[in-house]
């Protein structure tokens, strides 16, 4: 009976310790809160940044950027060839691929999703890449009846995507990682239209989570997706995006343990929260901070003007007062970050007249020279922004300086970003916050922006001799001499200041420590694959 009793002892305890471990093994879900709601989470249609945390973890296109040193891996495409040319990319599908709704996902759909691109109703933002490289892409957007199998992309077979340039482009399989070349599904597409993307069943995706809840301005919840081909390597169960506009509610949150991370942290705070080791997180950004400038509106349409606005600027006080963030102001649109054996692109650019604290006497030299002395006559303009915490603090300082320093009116206004970026793209605005992360780590990420005509050309500024050096670039195959033509393009455009430039980003987020195994792109891209919640 001692033996017996010593043995259940023993058996208890096993079930005891077992039960322990269990309740100690961390739960793996994870709340993180964006400080804006995407305008739309159609991967062939925005280019709202904003979008990026919900479609870079529920789709996967080729190739991908979830490496521990950031470089380009594999996604769906196993492997690819290049044909000696340049012009052709032939890309083997890994086998077995499925849709989140467990049907078989085929290298047609890729096929879909760029016909789908370069059907106009589908007000693709990012059509232009297709348009500039791929082979009859022009012709068919111009003539949808025109027969798709003359635009350069193809499906031989399940597991074979073709692409055909019309020039050679050395920087293409990086534009590749970007979310607007991922696959969508036909079915859910046309039997959903547009509302596609507003329900969860809908919402079928192919990346490492599928969409399990949409509740519109509240919160989007992700979960583990059963059938992406890496699943096993899949450690989260549930990441529910949250919407906190207002960064100290947000800021609470964060420290009362209700959520996990947020993707923008308080000015005021961040010098605490570092000390504290509270979970600062910051990473190299390939990015600017700039405001738009309408090129083709009074008075912005003259470039003294627009100089005037560059000059008048304190970016060291909206760095280290405003932001206080870790920055370097910047002088041109182009952030530094692309190197070429040993040199940034953006090591000899000129810092065109512009500097850390205002220039206040330059400013209005500048001012008067385009007819405007002291600011007499100047028409009161209106700086806009969209709601956020932290770029409106930065509008109010700078509308003081401009204000202060040029001896002008200034007006501020502010909107959701929806109605705001709708403002920006029609050209009903003088001057807004905007900015760039780049797509992709390359200068022609930044360099297309100006280029005219372009659809991201919200400035709609415009310059022959830049358009035809960026044109040359990218199609040229040698990097050194591409470099050489980049950094003439840049010195024409920032020049002539289509932007007012203030300060290079940083990516900065706040993540419990106990997060782990998450990458952040210089893109900002929070990347979850392969995150995971610690003990």
């Amino acid at each position: 009976m001692k033996k017996f009793l010593c043995l259940m002892l023993c058996v208890l305890l096993a079930f005891a310790g077992l039960a322990a471990a269990s309740a100690e093994a961390p739960v793996q879900e994870i709340v993180y809160a964006l400080a804006n709601e995407p305008d739309g989470i159609d991967p062939g249609v925005t280019n709202n940044s904003f979008a990026s945390p919900i479609l870079n973890n529920v789709f996967e296109g080729l190739v991908d950027y979830s490496s521990a040193d950031g470089s380009l891996i594999p996604g769906e495409a196993e492997s690819w060839e290049i044909s000696d040319d340049g012009l052709t990319y032939t890309f083997t599908l890994r086998e077995g691929l499925k849709w989140s709704d467990g049907s078989d996902h085929t290298a047609a759909d890729y096929v879909y999703a760029m016909k789908r691109i370069l059907d106009p109703n589908t007000e693709a933002k990012y059509v232009d890449f297709l348009l500039g490289y791929i082979v009859g892409a022009e012709e068919y957007y111009a003539d949808n009846s025109i027969d798709f199998d003359t635009v350069g992309v193809k499906a031989p077979d399940d597991r074979t995507f073709v692409m055909t340039l019309k020039a050679p482009a050395p920087y293409w399989i990086d534009i590749l990682a970007m979310w607007t070349f991922s696959p969508v599904q036909q079915a859910t597409v046309e039997a959903n239209g547009e509302r596609w993307t507003a329900t969860a069943d809908a919402y079928v995706s192919n990346g490492p989570f599928r969409m399990a809840e949409i509740n519109m301005g509240e919160s989007f919840v992700l979960e583990k997706n059963p059938y992406y081909y890496d699943a096993d390597q899949v450690k989260l169960e549930k990441i529910t995006f949250r919407f906190i506009s207002d960064l100290g509610t947000s800021l609470m949150a964060y420290e009362s343990n209700e959520i996990d991370g947020m993707d923008q942290i308080p000015t005021t705070d961040m010098a605490r929260l570092k000390a504290e080791d509270a979970g600062v997180v910051v990473t190299p950004s390939y990015g600017t901070v700039w405001y738009d400038f309408n090129c083709a509106k009074a008075p912005f349409d003259n470039v003294l003007v627009r100089k005037a606005f560059c000059l008048a600027v304190d970016r060291t006080a909206i760095i280290e007062d405003v932001v206080q963030t870790e920055a370097d102001p910047a002088y041109s649109f182009m952030s530094p970050g692309y190197v070429l054996d040993g040199e940034d692109l953006m090591d000899a650019a000129s810092d065109n007249d512009l500097s850390e604290e205002a220039d206040v006497e330059a400013a209005q030299a500048a001012l008067a020279e385009a007819g405007y002395p002291d600011g007499e006559g100047f028409p009161e303009i209106t700086l806009s922004y969209y709601s956020n915490e932290t770029v409106g603090k930065v509008v109010e300082a700078m509308a003081r300086q401009l204000q202060d320093n040029l001896n002008i009116s200034i007006k501020i206004s502010n909107a959701d970003w929806a109605v705001y970026y709708d403002d920006i793209l029609a050209g009903n605005f003088d001057i807004g916050a905007m900015g760039w992360s780049g797509d992709y780590l390359h200068p022609m990420t930044f360099l297309a922006l100006f280029r005219t005509g372009d659809v991201n050309n919200q400035v709609m500024y415009s310059n022959a001799e830049y358009d035809a050096l960026v044109d040359q670039a990218a199609n040229m195959t040698d990097a050194a001499e591409a470099f050489e033509v980049m950094r003439q393009a840049e010195a024409i455009a920032a020049a002539e200041y289509p932007v007012l430039p203030l300060y290079y980003k940083a990516n900065t987020k706040l993540m419990h420590n106990n997060v782990q195994g998450y990458f952040v792109t210089p893109s900002n891209d929070l990347l979850l694959k392969t995150a995971y919640v610690a003990e």
